[in-house]
């Protein structure tokens, strides 16, 4: 079903922020950015201005309200919102979070979102800046924000509010910062799970030189024998944080010195040395059976225009990895969920050859949307279905991003995804859609 209109690059995120869509209440909540216009003569090639958004969507009935529209337009698909809900049963809309405070709001009643933006209240900062924030429920009640701190090549760290978002407090040092002892600009990119109990959050994250002088020496990749770019990210490595005591752990149990730098996700947290194979979008999290993370990646293969998905897991003392099927981009977004029965899910996009057809909505990939399915414990993969939108009502579309809707626990929803999809590489006409085969319409 379509739900949103009028969006651009990245109206739905990608794996980097999340949730969007939460589960309260009987309703679902879904931000998004949308409502654009179209571009002016002469800005074909930047994001067209949309909306911060927020609509309700009801399961019993399969309809959907009008969106609030927040704040003003922006051509920065970075300000695409977050929402949760507090212990208190007030939702929150968190946007416009990118290398600065980003704009926190909180609805005035509790159970639901009103009818306008009048109907919420501005909240203090987070932090000095914010970009990337992903939100948590811990098992105190409290509520967590995890997020990069400025730049690129800046820290990650964390904020956990206990009263309903008037107050953050954080680590004393932050959790990573590769751009320290002699590693000017190396940078991470950063996927993030909570553990069941909802005590330790499990960081697997990328790391990539993004020096700003393109400089060809430092960009050289050797396995291609070519000069790549600042957005290929390579390796996966693994911390674990405490969030009572703020310890930061490898996966030995090892406590490490934060902020984490180069030298030490290295040699102390590297769980996969890809041998110069890159990615650009950090992997897909889900938890085994023993509640170590399992991963979902996209890494390059022969060139860098040939893209695979991998299946990687920790298996008698070693992290192993099985490949799925093929991607045709290195952005393409995508979700790893494990059921009851302990098969597991994976949501990839996929398309033929490599995805690099003109436009800003192209330039992060795009292409079907394709469920695989393991009942092995991902030792095998088979195409399960195909989930893209009906080709003759979007002929020649793109989709990307996949997600699934969450409760305010940080448990999954069954049946639910999120996803969205484009046509042209430019204009504001990205559309996103819910897929709902729950049963929470008959609850």
């Amino acid at each position: 079903m379509a739900f949103g209109f009028g969006g651009s690059k990245k109206m739905l995120y990608d794996v980097r922020q999340r949730p969007q869509a939460i589960w309260f209440k009987g309703e679902v909540f879904i931000g998004f950015k949308g409502g654009g216009n179209k571009p002016a003569s002469g800005q074909r090639e930047r994001v067209a201005p949309t909306h911060a958004s927020l609509l309700s969507y009801d399961p019993a009935n399969r309809q959907f309200s009008a969106p609030i529209k927040f704040g003003k337009m922006t051509d920065d698909h970075h300000d695409c919102p977050v929402i949760w809900a507090d212990k208190d049963d007030h939702l929150h809309f968190l946007y416009k979070c990118h290398n600065e405070p980003g704009i926190h709001l909180v609805a005035n009643q509790p159970g639901g979102m009103g009818t306008s933006e009048d109907d919420w209240e501005v909240l203090p900062d987070i932090a000095p800046m914010v970009s990337y924030p992903t939100v948590y429920r811990l098992h105190d009640d409290s509520d967590m924000v995890y997020y990069r701190t400025a730049g690129h090549s800046s820290s990650w760290s964390y904020k956990i509010t206990r009263d309903n978002g008037r107050i953050w407090e954080g680590p004393e040092n932050h959790v990573t910062n590769l751009d320290l002892l002699g590693f000017p600009e190396w940078s991470s990119y950063q996927a993030k799970i909570l553990s069941r109990d909802r005590k330790f959050l499990h960081v697997v994250f990328t790391d990539y030189d993004d020096v700003k002088s393109n400089d060809p020496n430092r960009l050289y990749n050797p396995r291609y024998e070519q000069v790549v770019g600042n957005n290929w990210k390579y390796n996966l490595s693994y911390v674990r944080i405490n969030l009572d005591t703020h310890e930061v752990t490898n996966f030995d149990g090892e406590t490490l010195e934060t902020p984490v730098h180069f030298e030490t996700a290295r040699q102390k947290c590297q769980i996969w040395d890809t041998v110069w194979r890159g990615a650009g979008v950090p992997p897909a999290l889900s938890l085994d059976d023993n509640g170590n993370p399992e991963i979902l990646h996209v890494l390059s293969e022969v060139n860098i225009e040939t893209h695979g998905y991998y299946y990687v897991r920790f298996v008698d003392g070693d992290w192993e990895k099985t490949r799925i099927t093929s991607s045709n981009h290195q952005w393409n977004s995508s979700y790893l969920k494990r059921d009851k029965k302990g098969h597991l899910h994976a949501y990839v996009i996929v398309g033929e050859g490599y995805a690099d057809k003109p436009g800003i909505n192209y330039s992060h990939g795009g292409g079907r949307i394709e469920h695989w399915l393991s009942k092995d414990q991902g030792n095998s993969w088979k195409l399960h279905r195909d989930i893209t939108p009906d080709a003759t009502q979007y002929p020649g579309w793109s989709f990307n991003n996949v997600q699934p809707v969450m409760r305010s626990d940080g448990s999954t929803v069954d049946g639910m995804l999120l996803f969205y999809g484009w046509l042209d590489g430019s204009k504001p006409d990205a559309v996103a859609f819910l897929l709902d085969e729950s049963d929470l319409g008959e609850t």
